[in-house]
């Protein structure tokens, strides 16, 4: 089966929007869950919140394009994003590992053999932050629940200890009533004090209700995406503020030079 997920190559660019916020080098967004936490459902809330977004990133040009980047290399990458981009705010997303332990498991059966460190056609980086977190090049078996709940909880417990205290964090479970309007107020799109929030109507999936049954419109609330073994919901959903994973720039496609 071919996976629409992304690969080195990409179609030439369009135009690229402008980042939206005030200063397209700082007050980033980086949503910093592991894969199947959902991080497209939040991409896609925050594409309707205005900002440009990018699900996956794997050039200087897609983070500086971007007011939001999530999903690789996020997720393994957020010290030195951190770094890179001081005034930036970090979102971690949580779910039960009962139900995040079969969804990952799914995806790593549909990518594992294109993460191969050799031969595997994902982008380099990619395979490299898949790497860096569940460990796909030197275990035997990382299907195995065991591995993966160490991982999770690893990655979890390094996060969490990392940005104890610090205010320009959040953590959340898109699951649980509320956690939308958390973090609009978080990420400063909405006033804390009141429910003056964007109504969400996600009129394209609205109009593809055999793709996306789940949803009931309008709402304030994470659409429901890449449940069950679907895994291409950003491809599907059409939008002028996403940003390509592999935009090019005046770097060309190059990526930032810091090592994990």
């Amino acid at each position: 089966m071919t996976s629409k997920l992304t690969e080195v190559s990409t179609p030439p660019q369009a135009a690229m929007p402008k980042s939206t916020l005030a200063n397209e080098q700082e007050n980033k967004v980086f949503i910093i869950g592991l894969p199947r936490t959902g991080t497209t459902s939040v991409s896609v809330a925050l594409l309707e919140q205005g900002l440009t977004v990018a699900h996956q990133a794997f050039t200087k040009q897609a983070f500086m394009l971007a007011d939001a980047v999530s999903d690789a290399p996020c997720f393994s990458d957020y010290q030195q994003l951190d770094k890179l981009f001081p005034n930036a705010k970090f979102v971690y997303l949580d779910r039960p590992l009962d139900k995040w332990l079969p969804s990952m498991q799914m995806l790593l059966g549909r990518m594992l053999v294109h993460l191969d460190k050799d031969k595997g056609r994902f982008h380099p980086v990619m395979k490299r932050s898949f790497n860096h977190c569940f460990d796909i090049w030197q275990v035997e078996d990382v299907f195995d629940e065991a591995h993966l709940t160490a991982c999770y909880q690893r990655h979890q417990q390094q996060v969490m200890s990392y940005f104890a205290g610090r205010d320009d964090f959040i953590s959340i479970d898109i699951s649980v009533t509320g956690s939308l309007a958390k973090l609009l107020q978080f990420i400063d799109l909405a006033k804390p004090d009141t429910a003056e929030f964007r109504q969400l109507q996600y009129p394209q999936l609205q109009s593809q209700p055999q793709n996306f049954p789940q949803l009931n419109f309008p709402q304030l609330n994470f659409p429901q995406l890449n449940t069950g073994r679907n895994v291409a919901s950003w491809d599907e959903y059409k939008h002028p503020n996403k940003i390509s994973a592999n935009a090019s720039g005046p770097d060309k496609r190059k990526f930032f030079d810091y090592r994990l």
